[in-house]
């Protein structure tokens, strides 16, 4: 998972508290899955714990008292680490999807399974539609725009696959049923 290096990512910058990473992270990754604050929390604690971040002070606006944390050197070092490694293609081709076609097959008639990948490629074209005009949203920042590029290129690649299965699907119930 890289919320630790997400969260040391944003430190780089300079001390924060927890309620600024998380309105970092949603700003920087408006697009990403949620992090709850539960979640910031517990990660600074494991990254102060493995000597990346430290406690840089307290901070008292109109609330309760925030400990900022700043990133160490071996942190930074870390991040660096981090940021200069690959990240591989995915080693198993393997999804929800993949594997709720495969067991449709297994368990209903071929008419079942093409409704499920019709009704999965109309949810997947509703969701390209919705990404569509968040970029062109007068509102949208960079952020959103390169968020919502990288899922048009997820959902396309899944399209594409949805229809190609779909021309398959009799020879496909015919494999698994042997």
């Amino acid at each position: 998972m890289s919320t630790p290096y997400v969260l040391m990512g944003l430190l780089a910058g300079g001390p924060k508290h927890g309620y600024d990473l998380k309105r970092a992270h949603d700003a920087r990754l408006p697009r990403a899955k949620p992090l709850a604050f539960g979640q910031v929390y517990a990660t600074l604690g494991r990254l102060a714990r493995d000597g990346l971040v430290t406690p840089a002070g307290q901070d008292q606006d109109a609330g309760p008292e925030r400990t900022s944390y700043t990133l160490t050197a071996t942190g930074r070092t870390a991040l660096t680490t981090w940021l200069s490694m690959v990240e591989p293609p995915l080693p198993h081709l393997t999804s929800v999807l993949l594997a709720k076609v495969v067991v449709s097959l297994l368990v209903t008639d071929i008419g079942q399974a093409r409704r499920y990948l019709e009704t999965q490629r109309a949810a997947h074209m509703d969701r390209l539609r919705e990404l569509t005009a968040l970029k062109t949203d007068p509102d949208a920042t960079l952020s959103d725009v390169i968020a919502a590029d990288y899922g048009i290129a997820h959902l396309d690649a899944d399209l594409r696959w949805l229809q190609t299965t779909l021309s398959r699907v009799a020879d496909l119930h015919k494999e698994i049923a042997r």
